[in-house]
């Protein structure tokens, strides 16, 4: 197994590093100022990034987001635009040979926009945060739901829980009517239907390949040029930031086996039940086997909704 890529040092501007993203400032040949994403192999959990990575998670990721912005930009065109204008670095200025096979196939160049700092989660089944929520109350995010919901169950209709953006820690939910507070009830209701939209597409393609979308969360951004069409930017409909589950073994009323990052939490589990982590900094070392299931299982992601290998 090749070794991970935990970071990049690229000869650009303005390098950000997020829980799995290296992000820079960039222009094309052209002159276009655009935006260098990358996909580390970097992996999180409960917002602590793990010592050691998952070798090609990153290519995985950003070769899922690219199939779906193809979809998106297809299948609703006309109802929202997507930052993406290509995965590979070949008209970036000042980069050489050895800086775009380093990052090959990891790379997203994407339109710059001015982000906004709420996190868009649509939400079709019963599991995580929302499901110990709705042991207590009855709700999930402050939304009522019916009474007698089993855990991992179908929801009666994709809800819609917004969260705060945070810099760093936790995100934190909020009720739409605070979001619509924070960023104004125009851009939120928008957000909310275009993040429905998207949700109930992908959900639909996914069911037919053998994939329950149980859950995923989108991001967007305003154009810098000050237009008000809101653009999803970001990744989309990937294991790191959504829930998959193969639907041949969905069984409500349990955890369900996925093809996500909830194999890695669930390891993690084991250790805070032990007090041997706390979910704080530093994480800890992942075991080969735990490393190995992971990538395995965003491979299988892959092969099941694109219909082919991907080779790493």
């Amino acid at each position: 197994m090749a070794a991970p890529l935990l970071k990049t040092d690229l000869p650009l501007n303005n390098r950000r590093q997020g829980k799995v993203r290296d992000i820079y400032d960039a222009t094309l040949t052209d002159g276009t100022p655009v935006l260098l994403i990358i996909a580390s192999d970097r992996i999180s959990a409960f917002d602590v990034v793990m010592p050691n990575g998952i070798p090609g998670k990153g290519i995985v990721l950003t070769q899922i987001s690219k199939f779906w912005f193809d979809m998106i930009g297809r299948k609703l065109a006309g109802q929202l635009t997507h930052h993406l204008l290509a995965t590979d670095a070949a008209q970036v200025a000042g980069l050489s040979a050895a800086d775009k096979q380093a990052i090959d196939r990891r790379v997203m160049v994407g339109r710059k926009c001015r982000v906004v700092p709420v996190e868009c989660i649509v939400r079709g089944y019963l599991a995580g945060s929302g499901w110990a929520e709705y042991k207590k109350s009855q709700t999930v995010c402050g939304i009522k739901l019916p009474a007698g919901l089993q855990q991992c169950g179908k929801l009666p209709q994709p809800i819609f829980t917004p969260s705060t953006k945070a810099a760093s820690g936790h995100d934190e939910n909020i009720s739409f009517a605070k979001a619509c507070e924070l960023e104004g009830t125009a851009l939120v209701t928008k957000l909310r239907d275009l993040s429905l939209a998207i949700y109930q597409m992908a959900h639909d393609y996914a069911a037919a390949r053998g994939i329950i979308l149980a859950d995923t969360k989108f991001e967007f951004g305003l154009p810098v040029d000050g237009g008000a069409t809101p653009i999803l930017i970001d990744e989309v409909l990937t294991p790191d930031s959504s829930r998959f589950w193969p639907a041949d073994q969905y069984q409500p009323g349990r955890d369900q086996p996925s093809f996500d990052k909830q194999f890695v939490r669930n390891y993690l589990e084991t250790l805070v039940a032990r007090k041997q982590w706390n979910k704080t900094p530093p994480g800890p070392q992942l075991p080969a086997e735990v490393v190995e299931g992971t990538l395995q299982r965003y491979r299988e992601a892959y092969r099941l909704l694109t219909g082919s290998d991907l080779n790493l």
